[in-house]
């Protein structure tokens, strides 16, 4: 699988800029280029990636989408001075030349196509281009909203031509619509088209009809324009993650596609004048994590809207450092989407039911309970800067939103250990682990019996449960200490070791710690505390035992294809996990488990995002090579696998 993550950028897209008053296009700055990419630097991630040069887009390129005459219109405005082009520039809606227009515009559709080579062809496993002018409003034949060509369209285009792709994504989150990209892929099957857009009922601009849900794509493109309109301001953290929960993800792991490209608009962030909305930067982290899960972690995001400058720089920062396989922060605030929120969300899936079966399977009554219970799982959420959230709501003041994203990032930012996975193995096992993987000696055998004999007693009772304890607490405290990141240990009975697992992270100080236990659950720990919240997925309801508020027993049975599986993770795991917002996760795999590997690995996956991702994860009675996979999973973003593999329990 490749490795690293590609960054362009030029700073010649700066010369492009308006050169009379606009009240409309001045928020249109060079600026939004500039100072994301010197806030890139201050937090030192430039240097991370991989530095992939800029080029123009060729003509022929620019025509695989656009007309010819607007190309030659546009060619045409090098030679222009002022008056003419402001008298050009009138003939489209919300877009102004320079005479350096046509040159930038060239170097964002080439910088955008820079990237998909770079991700197809295996030099880098994803990237972010930072490019202007932006692309996703304009259309085959027009200018509008900024945008000149619009660059992600033309990528789509191209990586069909060059590559033979069958299924492209495109994820737009900029908080405008991008009617142009649905225009031009409307018709065609081959690329899965999600916009959510700031709406209003058609009152926000572009105030178009056709950016409603019940906009579905035309012949043979029905079910492949997913429209998402937001009808309210102010939509935050929990709106977005609900939006990708309950319909963006089930659609798109459907879909499967080849390559996802992202319309990656910030203006869909905290204190933007355009969005007025209250996502946080961390959320972009988020979503990038998820879709890193699809296409083999094959993913190119593309800068379109953001004019708030310090919330565009610090939500690029984070998308950048979750491409690059940092730990994904906690996500702040109340985890409730509002009911505006759930009513599109709602009204999305009812108009794509006909064209998508894994929308079929979820009932969104949980959905509506969580939007009315502001307050599902009781916790106090431990990120300090959520206090503060409500003070800075629809307040677009710069300077206050400014100070407000200082604090937030300092206290949601956190150091990144150095070596992500911590297991135990026999002699020889270092050689088939990654860098980013280390051994771990066992406790002695004395320091287990005396830890057992002070904490444990109750739950310990054979020799040979107590020895494999040994590997445990000390990964879990390297776990506690952040010297790694995640961890994984094989163990004879993962019920009780996961029981322990829980109790001795309480004890060392987690106040949430999340469960995920697979497989018949013998012993089931006390959660009325609410310091525990176990998920328990098993293949029929166990005898003697309840769900209360800190445990749920998820019962099913895998059919044909599975798709009852992505239904409970994305309709009502993720849900429930992102609500309690844990600071620690386990993982558990035992006996009578009815999910393979593609399962689980989907799940921890797409668990990952929770927690920091710190996730400790023990697999009953595996052998080394499937241990190995196991770690594969756990250490890597991108590798839900396709197939299902043999794991038999030995």
């Amino acid at each position: 699988m490749a490795s690293g993550t590609a960054l362009i950028y030029d700073e010649e897209m700066t010369t492009h800029k308006l050169l009379w008053s606009d009240p409309i296009c001045d928020i249109e700055v060079p600026e939004r280029l500039s100072s994301s990419y010197e806030q890139l630097r201050s937090y030192h991630l430039v240097e991370r990636c991989v530095h992939v040069p800029a080029r123009e887009g060729s003509e022929e390129e620019i025509l695989l989408v656009h007309s010819l005459e607007h190309l030659e219109v546009a060619k045409s405005t090098q030679t222009m001075n002022e008056e003419e082009l402001k008298r050009v520039s009138e003939n489209y809606d919300a877009f102004f030349f320079h005479p350096s227009t046509y040159r930038c515009a060239r170097l964002a559709v080439g910088a955008t196509l820079q990237l998909v080579d770079a991700v197809m062809s295996g030099k880098v496993r994803n990237g972010m281009a930072l490019v202007r002018p932006p692309g996703h409003h304009s259309q085959r034949n027009a200018a509008n909203g900024f945008c000149l060509f619009n660059n992600v369209a033309i990528a789509a285009e191209y990586a069909k031509l060059k590559y033979g792709l069958q299924r492209i994504l495109i994820v737009d989150w900029d908080v405008h619509h991008g009617q142009g990209t649905q225009y031009i892929f409307e018709e065609d099957p081959s690329v899965l088209y999600f916009s959510w857009h700031r709406y209003e009922h058609q009152e926000f601009w572009p105030s178009l009809k056709e950016s409603d849900y019940d906009a579905v794509g035309l012949g043979k493109g029905k079910g492949f324009n997913i429209n998402l309109p937001w009808n309210k301001v102010g939509m935050g953290n929990s709106d977005y993650l609900a939006a990708f929960f309950h319909v963006l993800l089930p659609t798109a792991f459907e879909f499967d596609p080849e390559l996802v490209i992202v319309s990656s608009g910030y203006d869909s962030g905290i204190g933007d004048p355009e969005g007025q909305m209250n996502a946080t930067p961390e959320v972009f982290a988020h979503l990038t994590h998820f879709l890193m899960q699809l296409a083999n972690g094959k993913l190119c995001v593309i800068l379109e809207g953001g004019y708030h400058l310090k919330s565009l720089g610090e939500s690029v920062c984070m998308t950048v450092k979750t491409l690059l396989g940092d730990p994904v922060p906690q996500v702040s605030g109340e985890m409730a989407p509002c009911l505006s929120a759930v009513e599109s969300i709602q009204n999305v899936r009812a108009a794509h039911k006909p064209y998508w079966k894994w929308l079929a399977y979820e009932d969104t009554s949980f959905l509506q309970n969580l939007s009315t219970k502001s307050h599902f799982l009781k916790t106090a959420n431990s990120n300090p800067s959520t206090e503060h959230e409500s003070k800075i709501t629809n307040n677009n003041d710069t300077v206050k939103v400014d100070r407000f994203l200082e604090l937030h990032m300092k206290n949601i930012l956190f150091p990144v250990p150095p070596i992500k996975t911590a297991t135990t193995g026999c002699e020889g096992s270092e050689h088939f682990l990654s860098e980013h993987v280390q051994l771990v000696k066992e406790m002695d055998k004395t320091e287990v019996e005396a830890l057992v004999s002070g904490f444990y007693a109750d739950l310990v009772k054979d020799n040979k449960t107590l020895l494999s304890l040994g590997s445990m607490f000390v990964i879990l405290d390297k776990i506690l200490k952040k010297e790694v990141c995640n961890g994984i240990a094989t163990s004879p009975t993962a019920a009780l070791s996961a029981a322990v697992a829980l109790r001795h992270s309480v004890r060392l100080g987690f106040q949430r710690v999340l469960c995920v236990f697979v497989g018949d659950m013998q012993m089931i720990p006390n959660t009325e505390d609410g310091k525990m919240l176990i998920i328990n997925i098993c293949e029929k309801e166990q005898s003697g035992k309840t769900s209360c508020k800190h445990y749920f027993s998820l019962n099913w049975k895998e059919d044909a294809e599975g798709n009852d599986f992505f239904s409970a993770v994305l309709g009502f795991i993720l849900p429930v996990a992102y609500s309690y917002q844990p600071n620690l996760t386990v993982i558990a795999v035992g006996p009578n488990r009815n999910l393979g590997i593609s399962g689980i690995s989907l799940l921890v996956a797409l668990i990952q995002g929770l927690a920091e991702s710190r996730i400790f994860a023990v697999i009953e009675c595996c052998t080394l090579s499937h241990t190995t996979s196991s770690l594969q999973i756990i250490n890597q973003k991108g590798t839900y696998p396709s197939s299902e593999l043999d794991w038999d329990n030995t």
